[in-house]
């Protein structure tokens, strides 16, 4: 699969602004584990070949791209837990995220791509929302090839811990796999109540108990 084009970051390298970094969240579907956000700052002159949003991608392509990114070019995360996407909801919980990976950053940006229409607050340098940006700007799709490894392997591995729920490939996602064994086995610490699915299940043991 071919990758996409440098257009938006052309904009702000030709005015001599070379940190410019892309902005993306994964995992505001789940019904389980944290949402995650990469923020990754591409050298223009080493921009690994076939980035694309990772929604895109095979699990082995994105591995291997997520390796090279890692390697190539500067790169932060961040996460909002499950408590805090409970107490904030889940787009706040997802900008919260966004802006601890833009912070942890090795150098500071002097220009943020960020996916989605909202920006977050408190942000160190200027910032531009790209509505489907992993689609469209290199440096977002590297953020969310970044996002999404790294969430994947948090899943796998609270998955060692509660066996039975799939996320070692549904990744949190409520397949039919994780709302059947959610039934069956109950919720977790790592199941966000807010929730409906589980807030249903909540609910109904709080009613049977009463």
């Amino acid at each position: 699969m071919a990758g996409i084009g440098t257009e938006f970051e052309q904009e702000y390298w030709a005015r001599g602004l070379t940190r410019v970094a892309g902005v993306d969240e994964v995992g505001r579907g789940p019904l389980a584990g944290p949402v995650v956000a990469a923020a990754v700052l591409l050298d223009p002159r080493d921009i690994p070949e076939g980035l694309n949003d990772s929604k895109k991608l095979t699990a082995r392509h994105r591995a291997a791209l997520g390796r090279e990114i890692r390697a190539r070019a500067l790169w932060a995360v961040g996460e909002a837990s499950v408590d805090e996407i409970d107490q904030l909801n889940i787009l706040q919980a997802s900008l919260l995220a966004m802006r601890r990976a833009v912070a942890a950053l090795p150098q500071c940006p002097e220009h943020l791509l960020i996916d989605g229409n909202q920006l977050p607050a408190d942000l160190p340098c200027a910032a531009t929302a790209v509505v489907g940006g992993d689609g469209r700007s290199v440096s977002i799709a590297a953020a969310s090839i970044v996002a999404k490894t790294w969430r994947d392997d948090v899943m796998k591995k609270i998955a060692t811990q509660f066996p039975g729920y799939g996320w070692d490939t549904n990744a949190g996602y409520p397949t039919r796999c994780h709302k059947s064994a959610l039934r069956n086995l109950g919720v977790t610490p790592h199941h966000r109540r807010s929730f409906k699915p589980v807030h249903d299940i909540l609910w109904q043991d709080k009613k049977l108990s009463d």
